[in-house]
């Protein structure tokens, strides 16, 4: 949504309907989470999914295939009060909509923990029948060849009137399918990070992204953390390198670009161990994707910057 923000500023009307996006469709349906994070666990209930709906539904721990376009109660996660069921019925997009609005997004159900906890949250608030979960499907993919799982369409969109997704000029600046054909303007845009999916030791992650790009990337803000989030998905190590570093004679955490660290998202600091290895600053590729202190001889993916910020 941050992206989409950034888009509604640039995107003007310039005379034509349409401004190209990187979406286009492409020939293998796939099951996505609404917050972005790639479906690994699965619970369906027995023959499930069966129907060809593209939204999904929890009931008694197991999900189901249902229309999106039918209503139903649904569950939002909330960053400071966790699960959140909202008593109204709605449209699967109207749900994604209301919860990314007034919480986080719908609930994402990524492990049998967290199936556990959605199931109990069920039971202790008395919800009878199905409930919305941020699980849909669609076979449209982003021209980079990133997992995100961000849609914007307008109600009742993509309609089937074309393979490849564009911006409608006019507010609220929500998307269309329309024919690949037509002749729109269009937005670039250059990743200013990039994962670099080698395993090295901090010291030498450091070393390579400055002979090769400019430097390992600082976490400096939340923008930025936003960026790490949507790149460190794919890397092939649970934790991956930041440009961040611990000084036992100081006893402070610094950025390698000169940044003092005003803005955290610590899972684990135990940088107090200073009878040990040097410890440097990691964020994890899955969860919660937040920070992790690791010795600075383990072997990592790293993340670098492209250009000087």
């Amino acid at each position: 949504m941050n992206d989409m923000n950034e888009l509604k500023k640039i995107v003007i009307d310039e005379g034509r309907q349409y401004v190209w996006t990187g979406l286009q469709k492409a020939s293998v349906d796939e099951w996505h989470w609404s917050s972005g994070d790639p479906v690994l666990y699965q619970n369906w209930t027995t023959g499930q999914p069966n129907n060809g709906h593209e939204c999904a539904v929890m009931k008694n721990g197991e999900w189901r295939d249902r229309s999106c376009s039918e209503s139903r109660h649904f569950i939002c996660n909330n960053m400071n009060t966790g699960l959140v069921f909202v008593n109204q019925t709605m449209k699967w997009r109207d749900a994604q909509s209301y919860c990314r609005q007034n919480h986080i997004d719908l609930v994402s159900v990524r492990n049998q923990n967290e199936s556990q906890q959605v199931q109990k949250f069920i039971n202790d608030s008395h919800i009878s029948g199905d409930v919305w979960i941020g699980l849909f499907r669609d076979s449209w993919q982003w021209s980079d060849q990133s997992n995100s799982s961000f849609r914007y369409w307008r109600s009742d969109e993509p309609s089937n009137d074309g393979n490849c997704a564009a911006i409608i000029h006019l507010a609220p600046r929500d998307w269309n399918d329309v024919p690949c054909s037509n002749q729109n303007p269009f937005v670039c845009h250059e990743d200013k990070l990039i994962l670099i999916r080698e395993n090295l030791t901090w010291s030498e992650a450091l070393r390579y992204c400055r002979q090769n790009h400019v430097d390992l990337v600082s976490v400096h803000s939340e923008e930025i953390q936003r960026r790490v989030m949507n790149v460190v998905k794919q890397a092939s190590t649970e934790e991956v390198w930041l440009g961040l570093r611990h000084s036992c004679t100081v006893g402070l955490w610094f950025w390698v670009s000169g940044q003092t660290v005003c803005y955290q998202n610590w899972a684990i600091d135990d940088s107090d161990k200073c009878e040990s290895a040097v410890r440097s600053g990691a964020v994890q590729s899955g969860g919660d994707q937040r920070w992790i202190s690791f010795p600075e001889t383990d072997r990592l993916n790293f993340i670098c910057t492209r250009n000087e910020e």
